[in-house]
């Protein structure tokens, strides 16, 4: 008799997602919402799968509990409150749904939009307040202004659509997409800064990443056009919070529609106490229709898992015949922080990756490791939306050609994966391999052979192959009190361009990449997270 596959369902659901799971052979399911952490680590190794949505936190402790656990679904796209590398250590497979509530979040968005421009909730609670104040609540129409739009994935792509409709011109920025893809969106694609300066309108479309925290700041506040309107349906933390509070107090931004705050619940939050702002409680999803569709879509991929091995939008890992994945593994992982490195190291939109393959990593199969590594070069600016399923898609949507060579043999190493990755302005190029077959190495950076491992907080530096410049960096980090775990160095002749990697114990805080740019010999400064 086939063993009966246990699911744990803790978060609401709704009962069509339900039903699936109940109609499913050889499957059971136990719907237990609302259990605290310790209820919650007691049961988990009686469980095969879980399915949460935004309440469930699953750190690592509970993942580890989970000694049946193959498979977590999230009903929905964010995944901060799943800690995904300890999910991927133990082999587990994360699921999400990128695409099922795009629709509930643009329209959200256009809402806010609506809202704020002709002041909709302060009218209305004045009105309850028995004031009829017709000359206070004096709005602005959208006819012709220019919405800006930060972020030009698949929500972004929907609101441009339905701005357009409201003719509103519409512009955007979005440095993961090349010119040509964004006009056949119908957005004009301009630099941050041009869309800060043009905007009568900001609305945000991006993942909260650490490119992305503190992407809306006091610099960029004071680019923006007095009188503009901010909008951020997307996550908490791509404001700076503070910044915002104090550029609505003096005038410079005249309203912000908020539906996500650096921290949830926003009880007492200062920016709710300003009449120009106006919130929501995180409520872009919250249409029946998302929900329901968040929910069918998780439960059926999580049945289809469990009983077929197939897996779909898996953000950790793609589908590989589960008699050759512990070979290939490390591959997919290298693979995927190399292209994460290059994605970060970037400054310009990718039009075209060569990725190349040599040794015995051929023998295993290469089209996994590319999924990999375009979801690595995705993940950076796009974030949780990108996946092993759609990466692809998403890197032929956004304009990139992806090219593949292999080579059965390499002189130096037993396998090797180099990557370039070129757009109009610049070429970047990064290989790497495996030491005793686990152990992830970068051994050249463009011109640089380095060797260096791909994960942690990396400080990289260009710098000019002077004596010094090491004793100054490090006497700057040391002045922050930031230790530096490993150095790596390379440069290309005595006295000419040098790198330096720096791992460090933390990252760098705000401005401190700019401090390090202005020492002497330093040429460009980049901080990397893998």
């Amino acid at each position: 008799m086939e063993e009966i596959k246990r699911v744990l369902v803790s978060d609401p659901l709704s009962s069509k997602g339900l039903e699936i799971l109940g109609s499913a052979k050889n499957l059971k399911y136990d719907l237990k919402p609302g259990l605290s952490p310790e209820e919650l680590i007691k049961i988990m190794p009686e469980y095969d799968a879980i399915i949460i949505r935004s309440e469930t936190k699953l750190k690592a402790d509970l993942i580890e509990a989970g000694r049946r656990l193959k498979v977590i679904g999230r009903a929905g796209i964010g995944l901060d409150n799943v800690d995904l590398p300890a999910a991927t250590k133990k082999g587990v497979v994360v699921m999400n749904t990128p695409q099922e509530n795009a629709i509930a979040a643009a329209e959200h968005t256009i809402a806010m939009i609506l809202s704020i421009s002709r002041k909709i909730p302060q009218a209305t609670a004045s009105m309850k307040a028995g004031k009829w104040e017709k000359k206070k609540f004096m709005g602005v129409e959208l006819y012709t202004k220019t919405l800006g739009l930060i972020g030009i994935g698949v929500i972004g792509t929907i609101v441009a659509d339905r701005a357009r409709g409201l003719k509103m011109k519409v512009i955007g920025y979005d440095p993961y997409l090349s010119k040509e893809v964004a006009e056949k969106k119908g957005v004009d694609m301009v630099s941050l800064d041009e869309l800060l300066e043009r905007s009568d309108f900001i609305s945000i479309h991006t993942p909260l990443t650490d490119e992305t925290r503190n992407l809306i700041d006091k610099k960029a506040f004071s680019k923006m056009k007095k009188g503009v309107i901010l909008v951020n349906c997307a996550r908490g933390g791509i404001i700076n919070e503070k910044d915002l509070h104090e550029a609505l107090q003096e005038g410079k931004v005249a309203g912000a529609a908020l539906d996500v705050f650096e921290k949830e619940p926003s009880i007492g939050n200062p920016l709710l106490e300003l009449e120009g702002v106006i919130s929501t409680p995180h409520l872009g999803a919250a249409t029946e229709e998302a929900q329901e569709n968040v929910s069918i879509a998780i439960a059926q991929q999580v049945v289809d898992f469990l009983t077929s091995g197939e897996a779909r939008n898996a953000v950790n890992m793609p589908a590989v015949s589960p008699d050759i994945l512990p070979f290939l593994r490390p591959y997919l992982r290298l693979g995927e922080q190399l292209g994460s490195f290059l994605g970060q190291i970037s400054n310009y939109a990718i039009e075209e990756v060569l990725i190349e393959y040599y040794g015995e990593v051929v023998e295993y199969g290469t089209k996994p490791i590319t999924i990999s590594v375009l979801k690595g070069l995705l993940t950076p600016f796009v974030g949780e939306t990108v996946n092993f399923v759609n990466a692809p898609v998403m890197a032929k949507e956004r304009g990139i050609k992806v090219t593949e060579s292999t080579r059965a043999v390499t002189e130096d190493y037993a396998s090797l994966i180099a990557i370039t990755a070129r757009s109009k302005m610049e070429p970047n190029y990064i290989a790497g391999t495996l030491f005793g077959r686990k152990e992830l190495r970068i051994v050249k950076l463009n011109d640089f052979f380095i060797e260096a491992i791909p994960e942690g907080h990396i400080l990289l530096v260009n710098n000019y192959d002077k004596p010094g410049v090491i004793g100054n960096i490090g006497n700057a980090l040391g002045s922050r009190n930031i230790n530096i775990a490993t150095m790596q160095f390379g440069r290309d002749q005595m006295g000419g361009k040098a790198i330096s990697l720096l791992h460090l114990d933390v990252p760098l805080p705000a401005g401190m990449v700019g401090d390090i740019l202005r020492l002497p010999n330093i040429i460009s400064v980049r901080q990397i997270q893998l």
